[in-house]
């Protein structure tokens, strides 16, 4: 070959070299958007299809891609450990938030999994902002795009819930934002991301609009009567609102603003979610995210179908309403991001945190099991067995999250064997009423469970941080109120959540597959060409990547 064609040969490759890496970096989005919805059933998608409108959830269901058979892999299914095992695409085994709250077994007392007294309050001068992510032991994907871009292009997390705001975007995140509700009514954030508000976030605190949705009463949508969905609005099964007699439409919200701690009420009606929206594009507008040459992030949760689920049960009139009302907030923020980032050029996954299951006292009613636990009665049980074998009803530390935590100062004072104790108090909580399965430390640590729920169980334990003596309720076993309900368990009704995902690079179908929540991060990951969160444990799901 002559110097000349070798030369020009040379050229041509380098060009298409060239072009091939900028179409490379075309395929990736100007924006990833992770919105998770607080305590949503998968059921939900199928209950109230027939009122959904099309650009809602109907949006993503025919144009995206659906996993209709996800579940969580681990227990407990708390809101905490959702949100950082959906974002690191692992368990509380490896990320190390094992509950929302849980009890430390070193500095002997309860802990919040976002609490972080090194910080302060940026927003208010109140004291809900002294966060951080510092718990998280691991990165997130939102972490794994900042360190692939050198740490450009920004990544946000927006939640009426700290938690849900602040462990989405893990340790590398421009900012996190959360409400601070009762006399406040401002979102705020920490000096762990800044040490004053953007003015577009102070400009929306200014703007009133907690106050613009606390004016107006809650009423249905749509008709009462046409909820056929759902159970009866008056029953018992349902609290009601402080001040409210019973828990039946219409709820008068300026009336009962005061003796329900104030702006605190918006996280517990459809409004807060519709609120979370407003922000959410303020955000988006205000950070001018998808406008640079680096993928940006944003991670939006939904919390204010939990507090209604817990509140009224997942069979109410008040959760069907909420859905119906979120459905029109999703179509409005999907049109805002064609407008503002361009259709095509955003991609988005949706899923729950949890699920929940039915209120127990409704199970009974209806000749199905469910049952209730109540945690004085059951340590003056362990304490009663405790005090026979050892003589001593001092050996508890601490119940919580359906793990106990021994004593253990006061077990090798007197000079008993730690599994030993661990062993009979398991043995002795598997005779107990609703507990059922009962499993000592040591056995998550030296057995291996490959499937079923103490495969669950063991995904959710962590060596460091864990309880001596781990519990297993039967199904729809709950501590709670016999009025509302609450998720926590390995059972499908609190693991099988939505997974969806949509927009740019994603397959538009449906998979009957079983596929499981630590899956998002490693698939969003490998779409984005970046590397793992560094604890992934979850699988790329390739039937949803273009």
């Amino acid at each position: 070959m002559k110097k000349s064609n070798f030369a020009l040969f040379a050229f041509i490759l380098l060009i298409n070299a060239k072009l091939i890496g900028q179409q490379h970096y075309s395929e990736k989005p100007k924006l990833v958007v992770g919105i998770v919805i607080d305590q949503m059933r998968y059921d939900y998608l199928t209950r109230f299809d027939k009122k959904y409108g099309s650009d809602g959830f109907k949006r993503l269901l025919n144009n995206g891609f659906s996993l209709e058979n996800a579940h969580y892999n681990y227990i407990p299914t708390y809101t905490a450990v959702g949100h950082a095992s959906i974002f690191t695409g692992t368990t509380p085994s490896n990320h190390g938030i094992i509950g929302n709250n849980w009890y430390d077994k070193y500095e002997k007392l309860s802990i919040y999994c976002v609490d972080d007294r090194k910080y302060e309050t940026v927003g208010n001068d109140g004291n809900g902002g002294k966060k951080s992510p510092y718990r998280l032991i691991t990165t997130s994907v939102a972490d794994q795009l900042r360190l692939a871009q050198n740490m450009k292009g920004k990544s946000i997390g927006i939640a009426i819930k700290d938690r849900s705001a602040i462990l989405p975007v893990g340790h590398t995140a421009n900012a996190a934002y959360w409400f601070d509700g009762g006399k406040k009514g401002d979102w705020v954030t920490s000096t762990y991301y800044m040490n004053s508000l953007p003015k577009w976030a102070h400009d929306f605190n200014k703007s009133k609009k907690a106050d613009e949705y606390l004016s107006l009463p809650w009423n249905t949508l749509y008709d009462i009567s046409s909820y056929t969905e759902s159970i009866e609005d008056d029953n018992d099964f349902e609290a009601p609102f402080k001040g409210q007699e019973k828990p039946i439409f219409p709820h008068n919200i300026p009336e009962l603003r005061k003796s329900n701690n104030d702006y605190s009420i918006l996280k517990a009606i459809p409004a807060g979610n519709s609120f979370t929206t407003d922000f959410a594009k303020a955000a988006i507008i205000g950070e001018n995210l998808g406008q640079s040459e680096h993928t940006d992030f944003l991670s939006i949760s939904y919390s204010s179908t939990d507090y209604v689920g817990h509140q009224f049960g997942v069979a109410s009139k008040e959760i069907e309403d909420t859905y119906l009302r979120l459905d029109k907030d999703l179509a409005s923020l999907f049109n805002f991001l064609d407008e503002k980032i361009g259709e095509g050029n955003y991609t988005l996954f949706l899923t729950a945190d949890h699920a929940a299951t039915q209120v127990p006292s409704y199970l009974k009613a209806n000749k199905i099991p469910g049952n209730y636990i109540e945690p004085v009665k059951f340590m003056n049980f362990l304490k009663e067995k405790t005090k026979k074998h050892f003589n001593s009803d001092r050996l508890i530390e601490d119940f919580s999250n359906f793990q106990i935590f021994l004593n253990k100062e006061k077990i090798e004072s007197l000079n008993l064997n730690l599994e030993e104790v661990a062993n009979v108090i398991a043995n002795a909580s598997i005779t107990y009423k609703g507990i059922y399965k009962a499993v000592a430390a040591k056995t998550m640590q030296s057995t291996t469970f490959t499937s079923g729920i103490l495969n669950s169980l063991q995904n959710g334990y962590n060596q460091k941080f864990s309880g001596d003596v781990l519990l297993i309720p039967t199904p729809s076993t709950i501590i709670y109120p016999k009025r509302g309900t609450t998720h926590g368990s390995g059972y499908s009704y609190d693991t099988h959540v939505p997974i969806i995902f949509y927009g740019k690079k994603i397959n538009k179908g449906s998979s009957k597959r079983k596929y499981e929540i630590i899956d998002i991060a490693p698939t969003i990951s490998n779409l984005l060409n970046v590397e793992f969160p560094n604890g992934s444990t979850g699988k790329i799901i390739e039937e949803v990547i273009k």
